[in-house]
Parts: C-alpha cells; sequence; structure tokens
C-alpha cells in the first residue's frame, strides 16, 4: 500500500512556515493586482497537501473587451497543461510499459514504427539507427516544431488528417545529425505518442485515460474534455483571440474566439484532433497533485502501482551530454534552470513547463512537490507585429515560475 495524500491543519505539520507562505500568497496576489490574469499553487510534502490556492480570475477577457464580471479562478478550474502534456501523459505512459517489459528504449523507433527510416534524398541521416532514449533526451535531430497544419509554411508535408500526421512526420527532414546536441522538439513527442498507441493498440488518450488516471481515480485530467461532458466555463481561459496573436497570424481554419476548454496548440488541434504527445491534456492542481505524489511514492498511490522505482530513477537520471535533461524530464542540472527551478531545489529535482504557463516541480530528495498552473497567455499581445508570440502575461516575474517556486522553498523550515 502506498501513501495517499492528506491536507493539513497547519504548515507546520509539514514543516513549512505559515507566515512565509502569506508572503507567497502576498507575491501572487501583488502580481494580480497588477493585471496579471489567474493561477492556482499546490504544495505537498511528506504526502500532505500543505496549500491549494486559487487567485485572480479564471478568464477576463472576451476576445479583446475586458469583461466587466471576470470569472473567479477556483482550486478546481482545469487548465490546458501545453507541454507538461508530455511527462503526465506520454511519459508516464512510457514509464508505465517499461515497468512492464513492453517497450525498450533502447530499441530503435523503426522497430516499433517499420515505416520510420532514412529516405534517399535525405540530406542528414540517421532516423533507421534513432532509438527511443535518443528521442527522450532530444538529441533526435528533429526541429523544435513543424506547422504542419499551416499550408504556406508546411508545403508537402500539411496536414489537418491525424491519421496522416505520423507519416508525415517521418518524412520531415532531420535538422542536425542526431546524438550531437540538444534541440527541444515536440516532434519527439509526438512521435513517441505514436509509438504508444501502437504499442497498446489504443489511441494515446484512451490508454492514458484508462490505465493510467482513472486507475487512480483522477475524474479532470483527459484530453478533449468539450468532447466528455466538460463545458467551456470549467476551464481557465488562454488565448484572447484564438490562435491569430492578436490578428498577427493567419492560415485556413483558425480559430478566432476566445479559447477556453480547447487545447491552445496549434499542432495538437489542427492536425491531432486534439490527442497528441507533446499537448492536449487538462487538469486540476487536484489531480496533479496525486500524480506528483506517485513519483515521490517511486511508482504507485495507494492499492495502484503504475510503475517501479528502477524505472523512475532511469527516467529522471541525467543524459551524459546534459544534466539538465533527464528522459524527457527536465532537470536542476545547473545554474541555467533556476529561472524555472529557483536555486533552493535539489540538483536532482525534476519538472517541466508548459507555454500557456504551467510548472511542476518534484523533488524527492526533499519528498516535495510544486505545481502552479497559470492562464498567463490570457492576456493582449505585447507587440503582434514585432513579437506575436509575447503576451502580456510574459512580462510578469511570476511567468519566469523561478521567483514563487524560491518563495516556496523559503518557506520551508529547514531551508
Amino acid at each position: 500500500m502506498y501513501p495517499v495524500l492528506k491536507k493539513v491543519h497547519k504548515p507546520e505539520d509539514a514543516g513549512f512556515s505559515s507566515s512565509k507562505l502569506k508572503e507567497v500568497d502576498s507575491l501572487i496576489k501583488n502580481e494580480i493586482d497588477n493585471g496579471f490574469p489567474g493561477a492556482v499553487l499546490l504544495v505537498i510534502k511528506d504526502g500532505k497537501i500543505v496549500k491549494n490556492t486559487a487567485y485572480g480570475y479564471a478568464k477576463k477577457y472576451d476576445r479583446g473587451t475586458l469583461l466587466k464580471h471576470p470569472k473567479k479562478m477556483k482550486t478546481t478550474t482545469m487548465f490546458d497543461l501545453a507541454s507538461n502534456t508530455k511527462m503526465y501523459s506520454v511519459n508516464f505512459a512510457l514509464q508505465h510499459l517499461v515497468s512492464q517489459g513492453k517497450i525498450d528504449l533502447n530499441q530503435t523507433v523503426s522497430h516499433y514504427i517499420p515505416q520510420f527510416r532514412d529516405s534517399a534524398e535525405d540530406k542528414i541521416k540517421g532516423k533507421d539507427t534513432l532509438r527511443l532514449i535518443d528521442i527522450l533526451h532530444h538529441t533526435a535531430g528533429f526541429p523544435p516544431s513543424v506547422e504542419y497544419y499551416n499550408p504556406k509554411l508546411a508545403g508537402d508535408l500539411y496536414t489537418t488528417d491525424r491519421s496522416k500526421v505520423l507519416q508525415m512526420i517521418s518524412r520531415t527532414p532531420l535538422d542536425y545529425q542526431p546524438g550531437t546536441k540538444n534541440i527541444y522538439s515536440d516532434l519527439d513527442y509526438m512521435l513517441l505518442g505514436f509509438i504508444i498507441e501502437k504499442v497498446t493498440g489504443k489511441r494515446l488518450d484512451q490508454y492514458a485515460e484508462e490505465k493510467l488516471y482513472k486507475p487512480l481515480g483522477l475524474k479532470h485530467t483527459l484530453f478533449n474534455p468539450l468532447q466528455k461532458g466538460f463545458k467551456p466555463e470549467d476551464f481557465a481561459a488562454t488565448e484572447l483571440n484564438g490562435n491569430t496573436r492578436d490578428g498577427a497570424i493567419y492560415f485556413p481554419g483558425i480559430r478566432t474566439y476566445t479559447l477556453q476548454g480547447e487545447v491552445h496548440d496549434e499542432k495538437a488541434f489542427y492536425s491531432m484532433g486534439g490527442v497528441s504527445g507533446h499537448a492536449g491534456l487538462f487538469s486540476t492542481t487536484g489531480d496533479l497533485a496525486v500524480l506528483l505524489q506517485v513519483i515521490l511514492n517511486d511508482g504507485g498511490y495507494g492499492n495502484v502501482r503504475l510503475f517501479d522505482k528502477q524505472t523512475i530513477d532511469q527516467f529522471l537520471a541525467p543524459s551524459d551530454m546534459n544534466p539538465t535533461y533527464g528522459l524527457g524530464w527536465r532537470r536542476n542540472g545547473n545554474s541555467s534552470m533556476h529561472w524555472m527551478f529557483s536555486p533552493y531545489a535539489s540538483e536532482n529535482a525534476v519538472g517541466h513547463t508548459g507555454w500557456t504557463g504551467t510548472l511542476t516541480v518534484i523533488d524527492r530528495e526533499k519528498n516535495l512537490g510544486i505545481v502552479l498552473l497559470t492562464n498567463k497567455k490570457h492576456s493582449p499581445v505585447a507587440d503582434p507585429q514585432k513579437d506575436p508570440n509575447k503576451f502580456l502575461g510574459d512580462t510578469y516575474g511570476i511567468s519566469q515560475y523561478g521567483n514563487v517556486v524560491s518563495a516556496v522553498y523559503q518557506a520551508l523550515k529547514v531551508n
């Protein structure tokens, strides 16, 4: 029987200072007062929920119009996890399948997907020998992203048909010789998602929801939630004007309405039908608390065992090439990661971020987990013509994450 989470009566019961945690509240509330949209902060320590607090607003705008009565953020608000999808769907699924002996990380991609091979016209070869472990380390050779959904930019790789995306990834030219550098790529996790589907015979959302989340009793962690009984008001809103960056971007079929309950990520929404290994998962801090505790428990929760400690250790260990990368997980391997983890986290702390404004930090040495979910992209674009990807929400201190994480660590009495 694995430990299950319990709530504390007061933070001191888990080794925290109540007054210092109030400083964390003040830090976030100050950002809200200065215009930041909203956030929910979760802290767990030693199997106890120390903090689960909502701040600000789940929805402030309808398109470009500031609402007279903005919708308050709640601890039950569901968020678009963006790239944290990679960890909570693909990594959890892979850790599960590796523990069961159903996937070998040292096996080649072509072993699982025979059509994934070098072609005669490929200038850079390496697909034939590419292994799953290379993809997980983000050393596979892929570019950071390909806009498969945009006919103008994708060219022959254009598709909005999920059944054709794997073929397009297989045809995507490599940007560099595999194994020579770390380039974080969404394509890596799109491909891993397809491998999970090949091995299990189930679509990624079906497998993750049936084999991972349902056994844990999680009811708010899922893909395509609006198709599964949830309503837009259950969610933190993201971009104000669809995917247009306030009018700076256009492609056929682009959404122009305020996004709420639909995955923001363009590849996930337009090309992958909302279900992809790199983005598309929604969740709440309450559900994520359980998933954090699974890692802190070395693989299980209550009477549910998802994976073994040996597999987790393998996934969280540093890459030989770059100590800030584990297998998919990012690590606090050196000072370059302090913007996310803070200087106070253990060197072996792991986690991930998501473009929409989501953060995970798991510190096994301190038996500590932190989740910060924000809707920082639910704000106007600062200068659509100059940089369409920089939103006003990105300019706040909270958006760098590390100052909030630092304040949480500083509230720990041992620090």
